[in-house]
């Protein structure tokens, strides 16, 4: 046995106490170092499967502790109406996020992973969350304090579920309202899609003073990492069809659909999601001048790129035709984290065969790994990666549900006020005899609410969520005397021999996301056409259009006294009811133009054919009126 002298001893002793030191004090963990001193050296100590690991983002439904560990998964997503429980509550949420962090916490370097849900309008996947107008609605508005103050409430309630990124906003400028995704479009003007990407400083906070262009930024705990999207495009596709092909010149694509991504960057966003679209045949997944050569370098944008769900996958018509080829195509392009959402081993497997070939570089995979770590420190993900209850109460707070009411009110436009413009209907009075109110969308919420609604494709009925149908709201609004008859499709009999004073008819678009929302006719859905003839054929009608962008409605014009676009009003139909009876006044102006025909699309304000029924802008307006 061999002898230790005093100087050895001490030599060792140094050794240890070097070690636990070593052990305690990482440099990446410290929020006191520069983000950028953090991000290279837990750079440094990363491994290629832990850096590949960061690119991926999976669904909800996959994500066990395990799979996070073993795979170093960085991201994690629901989908459009994936959730942990039907009905959950916030404790539910928020449960099943800190026990998918934990995994993502167990691993060598403890890298918290970042939850992502589409939060549209509002915090659509969960139950008794405020629901606002969705982007239709909003850009009529025209109110950039407004949407800064939405983009606050949703914060507070995406955050109240342990989520700490959303999904939005879709700053996609709507050229064609044939597009299934028109009503996630502000207008079909980039001047106000630019001024609403206001509600990225509500979502992810205000910027300080002097911070550097390009830089994301997420002011804590009670904000959220905001994703504009899709990257670019996806609103001048050729007859509106989803996915398809912008045909365009560069020029047009820099002065209409580009805009809006000036303004969110310049606001500090945090993540930018490509689109499914192509651009002049090429698609967007593939897309490196536009990715890398644009949106990063010129731009100089250094968030995170982010994939649409099954993207890539997508860039190969039929979808995952050659995988491998799309994974070199969409990471070459620029894209940082990838949307699996389920088949996550392909995707390591493929990825790391191709940076082991040299076919992608390790500078592309560092590019990457440095833009998401980057927005996980700025976030403050690293010091605060568990989720709490402490702001459960604000989920569907009264004080969120008035600002969604607020929205309602400044959303809807007045198209038509009484057969003469010295004879307006509106507003109604409260006090009178009897009254009915019919149509399919009269008290349903789902129908009001439409797409991206607990849902993907949003859901009929009134058991969705909570919230106030139009007819609920009419009833609190009216007189306790005026009685209320409700007739959701009457025959002409019917509302001529019940004497009524007035009707309101509610009718318009049933609920649709995406491509199952593309439509040749744009009509009113069944019986609506009919409700409209039988009521406003007997009886003095206000007939209000629930829908996703403008319908056709030409044809039953002449028969109607008055007509008001409602868009997709949310959960807060209170706010149809203050307008249609003159406790606040009618004041939206069109944000989009309303066709006569459908044969006229596409038809946006400016161009040479341009007719409308309805021009861009329009809106008539009315006073508040003192009732008892």
């Amino acid at each position: 046995m061999g002898i230790f002298s005093i100087p050895m001893l001490g030599f060792l002793l140094f050794c240890c106490l070097a070690a636990t030191t070593e052990a305690t004090y990482l440099k990446y963990k410290d929020p006191k170092q520069p983000v950028g001193v953090r991000i290279k050296d837990l750079m440094n100590r990363m491994t290629l499967e832990e850096k590949i690991g960061q690119m991926v983002q999976i669904e909800r439904s996959v994500a066990t502790p395990d799979v996070m560990k073993k795979y170093f998964i960085g991201s994690v997503l629901s989908g459009g109406g994936s959730v942990p429980a039907t009905k959950a509550t916030p404790e539910i949420w928020v449960n099943m996020v800190n026990e998918i962090q934990k995994g993502a916490l167990s691993t060598r370097l403890g890298i918290p992973m970042i939850y992502g849900i589409d939060a549209v309008h509002g915090h659509n996947n969960v139950y008794n969350a405020t629901i606002f107008p969705h982007n239709v609605g909003l850009g009529v508005t025209r109110d950039p304090q407004l949407l800064k103050k939405i983009g606050d409430a949703t914060a507070l309630e995406v955050r109240a579920t342990g989520i700490p990124y959303a999904f939005a906003p879709c700053i996609a400028v709507c050229r064609d309202p044939r597009w299934g995704r028109c009503y996630e479009s502000y207008s079909e003007d980039h001047k106000i899609v630019q001024a609403m990407t206001e509600i990225i400083p509500g979502l992810q906070g205000d910027l300080p003073a002097k911070y550097k262009k390009g830089i994301p930024f997420v002011a804590g705990k009670n904000k959220v990492a905001a994703c504009v999207k899709h990257y670019v495009g996806d609103g001048g596709t050729t007859k509106g069809i989803n996915e398809n092909n912008t045909v365009i010149s560069l020029s047009g694509l820099l002065s209409i659909h580009m805009p809006a991504y000036y303004d969110s960057i310049r606001k500090g966003v945090a993540t930018v999601m490509v689109s499914y679209s192509s651009w002049n045949g090429k698609k967007m997944h593939a897309n490196h001048d536009l990715v890398t050569g644009f949106l990063k370098n010129k731009l100089k944008f250094r968030g995170f790129v982010i994939s649409d769900w099954q993207g890539i996958d997508r860039i190969t018509s039929p979808p995952h035709a050659n995988y491998s080829y799309s994974v070199e195509a969409g990471i070459s392009a620029g894209i940082d984290m990838v949307m699996v959402p389920y088949n996550y081993t392909e995707f390591i497997d493929d990825l790391t065969n191709q940076v082991k070939n040299k076919i992608i570089p390790m500078s592309r995979i560092d590019d990457a790994v440095r833009r998401i770590l980057r927005v996980k420190f700025v976030m403050g993900l690293f010091e605060n990666p568990m989720a709490d209850l402490s702001l459960a109460n604000q989920l569907g707070s009264k004080e969120h549900r008035e600002l969604a009411r607020e929205a309602v009110r400044k959303s809807l436009v007045l198209l038509k006020n009484g057969k003469s413009s010295n004879k307006p209907l509106l507003p109604l009075t409260k006090k009178t005899t009897k009254i009915l109110v019919a149509g399919t969308h009269a008290n349903n919420l789902g129908y009001q609410c439409g797409g991206w609604t607990t849902t993907w494709q949003g859901q009929g009925g009134n058991d969705l969520t909570i919230g106030t149908t139009i007819l609920k709201a009419i009833k609190n609004t009216v007189d306790p005397s005026t009685q209320v008859v409700y007739n959701e499709n009457p025959d002409t009999n019917f509302v001529k021999s019940n004497k009524f004073s007035y009707a309101i008819v509610v009718v318009g678009e049933p609920p649709y996301a995406e491509t199952f929302g593309d439509s040749m006719n744009l009509s009113i859905s069944e019986p609506g056409p009919g409700n409209i003839n039988s009521v406003c054929g007997a009886v003095k009608c206000v007939v209000a259009v629930i829908s996703g962008r403008p319908v056709v409605i030409q044809p039953y014009l002449s028969t109607i006294d008055a007509l008001v676009a409602a868009w997709l009003p949310g959960t807060e139909g209170q706010g149809v009811a203050d307008v249609l009876f003159g406790e606040y006044g009618f004041t939206g102006k069109l944000a989009r133009t309303w066709m006569k025909t459908v044969d006229q699309l596409p038809m946006n304000v400016g161009d040479p054919h341009y007719d409308p029924l309805f021009p861009f802008g329009f809106g008539l307006t009315t006073k508040p009126t003192r009732q008892n």
